[in-house]
């Protein structure tokens, strides 16, 4: 009998369940902490997990524009500062858009949309009727109808958004070169109108496409940046070499219309 007083009575499941959950939570906070304090890039961490993209062939891989150097190492030339200021901004800045800043007798928009839609249709006055993009930001296609409902399908976006190129040095440029930057093909992609909306002006700090988009895309801002004498901030910088590290070929490409 004296045995049996002795033995120690077993925690009800319930309790040792959830004392299993806090003790699996202290486990997961300390490794965090740890991870942190050892220089651990959690950021790449975290998109390491993501499923990799299928790497998306789009017009503007095929446009023939010239390439040069590497992005790591034109980013590595690029002036590191804080943002400045966004007040002043407006779409007006950059001049008209799609305004015809290579002379071939179109307008941008519709220069991008024959550059980044297959199974192209145009009418004689060089405007797209229909074609089906491939977005490389999302790696979805959709399909495009011109129309007043339907074209909105398929916006056109600012590979550095004008916002955050008003904030890295374009308030230093003149009003051409800012109508230049505005409507350079080499900042310009055809995308979906859900992704144009998510990110917005967004810097690649905060937002970046499908991961077999990303190494081209940051190549882009980068040369983009480089053309028009902007300026990264440095968590943009962090994000773009994070994203070059996995590419270190990737290419850098030369504006065609900058001056």
């Amino acid at each position: 009998m004296a045995r049996r007083r002795l033995r120690s009575k077993k925690l009800p499941l319930k309790v040792r369940f959830y004392l299993s959950l806090i003790f699996l939570a202290i486990l997961v906070v300390a490794g965090i902490f740890w991870w942190g304090k050892n220089g651990w890039d959690w950021d790449a961490a975290v998109d390491a997990l993501r499923p990799a993209g299928t790497p998306v062939s789009t017009g503007f891989a095929h446009s023939g524009i010239s390439t040069y150097s590497t992005a790591s190492d034109v980013l590595g030339t690029l002036e590191v500062r804080q943002p400045g200021e966004v007040t002043g901004y407006s779409r007006e800045m950059f001049g008209k858009a799609w305004s015809d800043v290579d002379g071939n007798g179109c307008d941008q928009r519709n220069d991008v949309l024959t550059r980044d839609l297959q199974n192209l249709k145009r009418n004689e006055n060089c405007k797209v009727v229909s074609g089906t993009l491939v977005d490389p930001y999302t790696g979805s296609s959709v399909d495009f109808t011109r129309g007043e409902q339907t074209s909105q399908l398929v916006p056109i976006d600012h590979v550095v958004a004008l916002s955050n190129a008003w904030q890295t040095g374009a308030t230093l440029l003149s009003e051409s070169q800012r109508a230049q930057l505005g409507n350079d093909p080499l900042n310009l992609q055809a995308t979906t109108s859900a992704a144009n909306r998510e990110k917005s002006d967004a810097d690649a700090a905060h937002w970046l496409p499908q991961r077999g988009y990303q190494c081209e895309y940051v190549g882009r801002q980068v040369s983009v940046k480089a053309a028009y004498g902007l300026w990264v901030t440095p968590t943009e910088k962090q994000a773009m070499e994070r994203v070059l590290k996995t590419c270190p070929e990737q290419p850098a490409y030369r504006s065609n219309v900058k001056k």
